[in-house]
């Protein structure tokens, strides 16, 4: 049977959230570009705060990389913890660590309060050694986060990791019991509606066009052109990620969009389930050209991975697939004669200095850059664009860090450049 080219997660959305249907409002305190993980926070955010929101997505609710990505929790950031301090300086960073617990704590105090059945579950990560100098490595990165942050992490070493993973390719693993999984489409749906109960106005299927700034006597605004008319709003947020458009082309040349696919084998037996992975984490390796991978609710195996940096289309969907099933069966030979079931692709914004970013540009607020960590980072990121626009102290430490733009044309909506980009990464790979 031929390999389903549909996200997994989606058919397990039995009533997907939708937009408003009625017409698009003439004004609105706030328009949000981008209905995403980080657009539906801010809005239900400020919707609760009694700010007359509206929502504006270009395609169905969720539809970008919110509802296409591994469902991974994650604690902590890309870069590693001394490159972050010699970066940033110690007080910057113990701020920005504590923010991405503080994310994951959000995400279930969200899941908790409006009863969104995602099945989120606090099962902790596992990162594991692809070279003996990458395990060599772990004690003491494990030591300095502990000192920095006062965050505990386990070393396995290569012995006892069979206890967390039924693969014997490693050197070793780290695990972060702080880190939760959940499904991403359940996730961003119920935030979707629970954002509407709290009274903010999406529009699904509304591509914003342009935003113009101008002048109202003594205060901004924003004029915004949507393909279903305009409006005029006090304040602009942009939240549309790795799909940012040339509507707001000051943004778009800081994102870089890098392509993530995803493959879902046939339902698994329990037996080579919990063989696979005893203690159901979130899996990923130490490589720069990374997979992931993990089990789902009903025991398929999700890997994942940079099988191809262009964006997603029909071909590298349909290329990675084969990719990433014999990459799949590298680390798991027990599932070699295993049925692959589905295969998907998303794009994830990266931003140069791999980092995520807040703040404001041409006058608009955005969050962008979460590379990966979007689950967490991003409904953390859209909450606190929606206090500080509500008047509170800005206390995000992201907004607080330079934003180099994107060089050699890796920007959004310019994929020339990105074979290099993966070329670079795999070479660092070989080299370290």
């Amino acid at each position: 049977m031929a390999i389903s080219e549909t996200n997994y997660w989606l058919t397990t959305v039995s009533e997907p959230a939708i937009g408003a249907a009625r017409l698009l409002p003439d004004k609105a305190d706030v328009a949000i570009v981008g209905g995403g993980f980080c657009g539906l926070s801010a809005a239900r955010t400020l919707a609760m705060r009694g700010v007359n929101v509206v929502l504006l997505e270009a395609e169905t609710l969720g539809w970008g990389a919110s509802c296409r990505n591994g469902g991974m929790v994650l604690t902590g950031m890309k870069l590693p913890v001394p490159t972050l301090l010699q970066r940033y300086g110690r007080e910057l960073v113990q701020r920005m660590y504590a923010a991405s617990l503080e994310s994951i704590d959000l995400v279930e105090k969200i899941v908790r309060e409006e009863a969104i059945d995602c099945n989120f579950s606090r099962c902790g990560h596992l990162e594991v050694a692809c070279k003996q100098s990458h395990f060599a490595d772990y004690a003491a990165a494990a030591a300095r986060i502990k000192s920095e942050f006062n965050h505990e992490l386990r070393i396995v070493p290569r012995g006892a990791l069979k206890s967390e993973i039924g693969s014997a390719i490693y050197f070793g693993g780290m695990v972060d019991e702080t880190s939760a999984g959940v499904n991403p489409a359940r996730y961003v749906h119920g935030l979707a509606k629970a954002a509407q109960r709290r009274g903010a106005c999406l529009f699904d299927r509304t591509r914003v066009t342009s935003v113009t700034r101008q002048s109202n006597g003594t205060t901004g605004s924003f004029r915004v052109e949507t393909t279903k008319g305009a409006l005029i709003a006090k304040e602009i947020l942009l939240a549309s990620g790795a799909y940012t458009t040339s509507a707001t082309p000051a943004l778009r040349k800081k994102v870089i969009p890098i392509g993530s696919y995803i493959i879902a084998t046939e339902i698994l037996p329990d037996k080579l389930a919990a063989e696979l992975s005893p203690r159901n984490r979130m899996i990923y390796d130490s490589k720069h050209f990374l997979y992931y991978y993990r089990l789902t609710p009903d025991n398929r195996m999700l890997f994942g991975g940079r099988a191809a940096f262009f964006p997603e289309s029909e071909s590298t969907v349909r290329e990675s697939a084969e990719l990433l099933r014999q990459g799949m069966v590298d680390v798991y030979p027990q599932l070699r004669d295993t049925k692959v079931d589905y295969v998907w692709g998303g794009t994830l914004d990266f931003a140069f200095d791999v980092m995520p970013h807040s703040g404001k540009i041409d006058g608009m607020h955005f969050a962008v850059g979460f590379a990966g960590h979007g689950v967490a980072a991003a409904t953390w990121m859209g909450a606190k664009l929606a206090n500080t626009i509500c008047g509170d102290p800005d206390d995000n430490p992201f907004s607080k860090i330079s934003f180099p733009g994107a060089p050699l044309g890796l920007r959004s909506g310019n994929t020339w450049a990105l074979p290099l980009a993966g070329a670079y990464y795999r070479i660092l790979d070989w080299l370290t």
